[in-house]
């Protein structure tokens, strides 16, 4: 009697074995975080994987954003492919140039029925990933802008009152003087400088960056960075650099160590430095909106966004894909949004995430982490500042860096290195254009 039981139990356990297996459908996420940020998108796995069991996320780090969109085209080619690619948002343009690599989004969440509204995401970042038709070809998941950080002790420990008003270059040109007047080593400092300093800044004084709408229009689009706005605020950064009130640290984000450490006094970066400056600063920091040149614009337009969104891969099977829209949907809860937000300084990417942060009171017990929120929201974006849509943007914008590495050297100036950016950079588009035709 007893033998037997084993026997039927055995039988049973190695029937319901398969059938378990079979429940637990893997969808394979590749993303570009570590550090605090990293940690967060384990955190979110980890959830969805607990509030459910028929699918598993395996998430996995390849490197910074472009070793990440790298890794996804080689993982393509070689069959290999994930579920789901983060990829930052300059590789948009390529992506929807894939063609049969990528399965839209909007398709995917139509298919496996998983909740889904494209309307209930904030326009400006919504936009950025969408057709003409308004259909959403990936999802929006950490989208930041830029905006001013603040070291407020070290304002004050070279004389100047933390609370000087610097919503305009202008005024930041003064500040910078005193400043270094007072004995501070690294006025400012910043990440991102193409992203910052010539994308953004062509959205937030209403300057086209790029024709056909910055590429939204048509490839056959020209780079327009050389024009007199772009010349002027890249001069100006060359004399502060010259006078050692700008220290140029690196392409991507090396400053966020100089500002988190300490050693700088103002910080132009993305609201996503929330999570690393909140953990690590040991001092009096604020964060402040994205300065404006009053000389160019009377009044900022809005900025654009950085960051990435989530593209799902072609070929794979019916049950993957319906994992993988049960996860971007999970994303999209307004709880995990909320919670993504308020750790991170990243928009809230629905307007629900938003008004149930804002009546939590976080804004209110954190001031200004709303600003880039109003910044993105405050106007109805223009042709000019909707975002870029170009070709070979994330190899245009190591031309740009070069570009600007000879403007902070004194080997150039401020028109010449945009005039050999655009150049070089629009060959790329050439080349782009004609193999997308």
């Amino acid at each position: 009697m007893k033998k037997s039981l084993i026997g039927a139990l055995a039988v049973t356990s190695t029937l319901l074995s398969p059938m378990t297996a079979m429940a637990q459908t893997e969808v394979h996420f590749w993303h570009a975080f570590t550090g605090r940020l990293g940690e967060l998108v384990k955190g979110q796995v980890a959830d969805f994987n607990a509030s459910q069991n028929d699918y598993v996320v395996v998430e996995s780090h390849k490197g910074n954003y472009s070793e990440t969109l790298n890794a996804g085209i080689a993982a393509f080619r070689a069959k290999e492919q994930p579920h789901i690619l983060m990829v930052f948002e300059v590789g948009t343009a390529t992506m929807m140039a894939a063609g049969g690599a990528i399965k839209p989004v909007y398709e995917v969440m139509a298919e496996s029925g998983a909740s889904f509204d494209s309307d209930a995401y904030i326009g400006a970042v919504k936009g950025y990933y969408t057709t003409t038709e308004g259909e959403m070809l990936s999802l929006p998941f950490n989208s930041s802008t830029p905006v001013l950080w603040v070291n407020r002790d070290a304002m004050s420990a070279a004389g100047v009152d933390p609370d000087t008003d610097m919503s305009t270059w202008e005024q930041v040109d003064d500040v910078l003087a005193k400043l270094k007047a007072g004995g501070e080593d690294c006025p400012l400092v910043t990440a991102w400088q193409s992203w910052i300093h010539l994308e953004n800044f062509s959205a937030y004084h209403n300057v086209p960056f790029a024709s056909k709408d910055n590429g939204f229009a048509g490839l056959d689009t020209e780079l327009m960075l050389n024009g007199e706005a772009q010349v002027a605020h890249l001069s100006k950064m060359a004399e502060w650099a010259k006078d050692g009130k700008f220290i140029y640290t690196g392409r991507r984000n090396e400053g966020g160590a100089n500002f988190r450490s300490g050693e700088c006094a103002l910080f132009t970066e993305s609201s996503a430095g929330y999570a690393g400056i909140s953990s690590e600063a040991k001092f009096d920091f604020e964060v402040r909106p994205l300065p404006y040149w009053k000389a160019i614009a009377s009044s900022p337009q809005n900025t654009i966004i950085g960051g990435a969104s989530l593209w799902v891969m072609s070929g794979h099977s019916d049950a993957e894909y319906k994992g993988a829209g049960e996860f971007l949907s999970f994303l999209s809860t307004s709880d995990v949004q909320a919670a993504w937000h308020q750790n991170t300084g990243y928009l809230p990417i629905t307007a629900e995430a938003g008004e149930a942060t804002r009546a939590s009171g976080f804004y209110d017990k954190n001031p200004g982490t709303d600003i880039a929120v109003i910044q993105m929201t405050a106007n109805q974006p223009t042709a000019n500042s909707k975002g870029l849509r170009l070709g070979s943007f994330d190899q245009i914008r190591g031309i740009i860096d070069e570009e600007l590495e000879a403007i902070w050297s004194g080997d150039k100036s401020a028109q010449q290195a945009m005039d050999s950016a655009k150049a070089r950079g629009d060959a790329l588009l050439r080349r782009f254009e004609s193999a997308n035709r």
